[in-house]
This record gives structure tokens, sequence and C-alpha cells, in this order.
């Protein structure tokens, strides 16, 4: 099965962007190649089930069904009814999220199907570079040129947030790299400047899960157990096993995604636990701030040599 895959940094807030993206019928107004969009049997463009009808420049026409439309993950799901191109079992996605350090947004578009024998890679690279890589272009232009408001009563989350913290970043760095010095769940200590005499204990391999790293962060020390390691998603888990910290139940874990356009990484981390409402006013800005963020960047300027 073939992947299409493109995404960008968007500078606007995602309540901003995700006003632009959301209509289903909107296209027209940011995708150069779509000259005029129609959805079928007069529904609105956030009914699930809808088709919109795509008229092309060079006179196609491509039918498109949405299959799911996620107003608190900003995201949807559609799928051809009538292709674009020649390839079987097409679902694609576009989704959102917020960059809350500087405020922007990182939107990945993908989509996963079927190319016949012969085709192998071809419509893999069309959609990836014509398709989803010049329509977030576009879209990034419109931005920068007409600078649209944050909607009003717009919200960062609906209801609460999904994560006690949940932080983002974007690295000047390309995915790999960033990705080949987080993985060390041993590592930490030679890039966070907070973090010292950091090891695995019994001396088991940093890739190991369920290894524990035992490590000082100022004056604390702590034990923390590896949950999982993907490399697949470039993601990691982590939780407290022990700590003089007044919470407990504490898991935290990090994601990375490449921005294609750009060569930059687009770093999420998040973390869980409990606590007291008292203690949680200290905990959690210091957790955003002087852990994941302050990691982030110091990941960032190790890698650009500063």
């Amino acid at each position: 099965m073939a992947r299409a895959y493109a995404s960008i940094v968007l500078k606007a807030p995602v309540e901003t962007a995700w006003s632009l993206v959301r209509d289903f019928n909107g296209l027209p107004g940011w995708a150069p190649a779509v000259v005029r969009s129609e959805i079928e049997e007069g529904l609105d463009a956030d009914v699930v089930g809808c088709v919109r009808s795509l008229h092309l420049k060079d006179g196609r026409q491509v039918r498109e069904r949405l299959l799911s439309l996620d107003d608190a993950r900003r995201s949807f799901t559609y799928n051809f009814e009538k292709p674009a191109f020649p390839v079987r079992n097409y679902v694609a996605s576009l989704r959102l999220f917020p960059v809350t350090h500087g405020d922007g947004t990182f939107a990945e578009w993908e989509a996963s199907f079927d190319e016949a024998a012969g085709d192998e890679g071809r419509y893999e690279r069309i959609i990836s570079r014509e398709v989803f890589a010049a329509n977030l272009a576009s879209l990034a232009k419109l931005i920068a040129e007409t600078k649209p408001a944050k909607p009003a009563g717009a919200e960062r989350w609906k209801g609460f947030a999904p994560n006690k913290v949940w932080t983002s970043r974007v690295l000047r760095a390309p995915v790999e790299q960033v990705w080949g010095v987080m993985r060390d769940f041993a590592g930490m200590a030679a890039w966070h400047e907070d973090i010292t005499r950091m090891h695995m204990l019994g001396g088991v391999r940093s890739d190991k899960v369920s290894g524990v790293r035992d490590f000082h962060f100022g004056e604390g020390h702590l034990n923390e157990e590896l949950l999982h390691l993907c490399d697949r998603s470039r993601s990691f888990s982590y939780r407290i096993t022990n700590c003089e910290m007044p919470w407990i139940n504490y898991v935290s874990g990090a994601r990375l995604w490449p921005v294609t356009a750009g060569g930059a990484t687009f770093a999420v981390w998040t973390g869980d636990w409990d606590a007291s409402p008292q203690d949680d006013l200290v905990l959690m800005p210091q957790t955003e701030q002087n852990v994941y963020q302050k990691a982030l960047a110091t990941v960032e300027r190790r890698l650009r040599g500063r």
C-alpha cells in the first residue's frame, strides 16, 4: 500500500487555520487546481457522509466523500467516490495541531491507497508533491497575505485539554536527527543542563522497554521506567517510579513528526499525573517550561551546534 504525505507549519493559531480548512466545500479558496466545488444533494459541508464534487482546472471532475469530521482534534477524513488518479482504496486525512511555542499550526495531510502494477511510487510522489504540498503551500501563502483573524469565541480545546500538560515546538532540524538524539532513553543528561548522572539501572540497554533510568534533576533524584518506544511513529513514553515531588501516577511521553516543507521537526510532549490543585499551580507550568520545552530547545541547539 502506498502512502502520500506532506506537512507544513502555518503562521497562524490553530483556531484560525481550522476555520479555513474545516469547510469541506472550501477548497477553491486555497487549492490552486480546484476551480469549483459543490456539495451534492444540498447537504451542509459538515454533514458526515456528504459528497463534494470538485471541478479542476484541467477539466476533470472528482468526487470525494466525507468519512469523519472532528472539531475536537481538528481533523477530517475522506475517500474517492470518483478518483482523481488511477488508484484504489484511497483514504486521506488532514489534521492540524497547535504549536504552543510561538502559537502557530502544524498541518499534515496524508493518504493511503493501492497503486496498479507498474505504477509503484508514481502516484505517491504526485499526490504528496502536486496535491498535498502544493495545497498546503497555497494555504500558507493565503494566511501570510490576508492575516485572517482568530474566530470570535474560538477555543483551543473543546472541554479539557487532552493532557494535564500538552506542549509542542518546531525544531529547526530534520526529524531523523532529532529522533536520533531523543530515542536514547539514557541520553538526556547530554542535552538537558539540569539533568546529571543519568544511567540505566542494571546496565540494560536504553532501548529496552521496561528498563529504568536513574538520574538527578537539580537537587531531586528520580527513577523513570520506559513504557513504550516506537521507531515508526518516533515516540516514547515513560512513568516515574521514584521521585520526591508531590505527584503520583506520573506518565509522560513525546512524539515527533516531519515537517516536509522546510525539513524541520514538529515535536509534542505531554504529561499526566495526580496532585493537589495547589501543587499543580506550580507543577504544570514548571513541567511544561523547565522540562519539556527546555529539553526540546536544548536538543535543537545541540543539533545546530550552538
